[in-house]
């Protein structure tokens, strides 16, 4: 039987990288991201099932629940940075912060509900991802990283709550991504890690189904 990947934020970064991983392993993918154009070339050069759109939709929800009745993984991927340039908590406009954490932690929330029938069904796993920035004390990043704390609550309790099921809250450090650019600019960008090695070691974990629980994979 061929296992079956839904990914967000499938049309760059690490999301990319780990749909390219798992294609080349045979999985079947059901791909998602906000911008229709390059998430259908994505589709196109691995042969999966591209339904573009915004995680923060319940339509689109519902749209990605029903094109994997069967589902063997989970991961969400598709975040937000938030405000940039980065501002410090006593600055940061709350509808702005309010948005963030409706994108990265009521959104895949809102995933693990409707997809939780068929995970339920195939013993599958979820992969949250997460950020150093939800257990650091970093400047400037208390927005993000309170949203990102918050997706590891969560995830911690959604490991208890299904115990069925493997929720692996996962840090993947930092990545050479149009989103630590946006933060730290592109040169320090530049010399963090590829997300395709990234991606082997977490498509490593997957295959190695290990127990919930959080995992840093640099």
């Amino acid at each position: 039987m061929t296992n079956t990947a839904l990914i967000t934020g499938a049309s760059r970064g690490l999301g990319l990288a780990l749909a390219r991983s798992l294609a080349g392993a045979g999985w079947n993918l059901v791909l998602t991201a906000r911008g229709a154009a390059d998430l259908e070339r994505v589709a196109a050069e691995l042969g999966a099932t591209a339904i573009p759109g915004d995680v923060r939709e319940p339509a689109h929800v519902e749209r990605l629940a029903r094109a994997a009745p069967e589902l063997n993984l989970l991961v969400n991927n598709a975040g937000d940075l938030g405000v940039t340039p980065l501002p410090p908590l006593a600055d940061y406009p709350l509808d702005a912060f309010a948005a963030l954490l409706e994108t990265n932690v009521t959104a895949p929330l809102a995933l693990i509900q409707a997809t939780l029938p068929a995970l339920r069904a195939a013993r599958g796993a979820v992969v949250n991802v997460t950020s150093d920035a939800a257990t650091g004390a970093y400047e400037g990043w208390g927005g993000y990283g309170a949203t990102k704390a918050a997706l590891e609550q969560l995830s911690n309790v959604l490991a208890a709550e299904e115990p069925d099921l493997r929720v692996w809250w996962v840090d993947p450090g930092e990545m050479n991504t149009r989103m630590l650019a946006d933060a730290v600019g592109a040169e320090e960008a530049a010399a963090a890690a590829d997300p395709a090695k990234v991606a082997a070691s977490l498509h490593d974990l997957i295959g190695a189904r290990p127990a919930s629980g959080r995992v840093s994979l640099q």
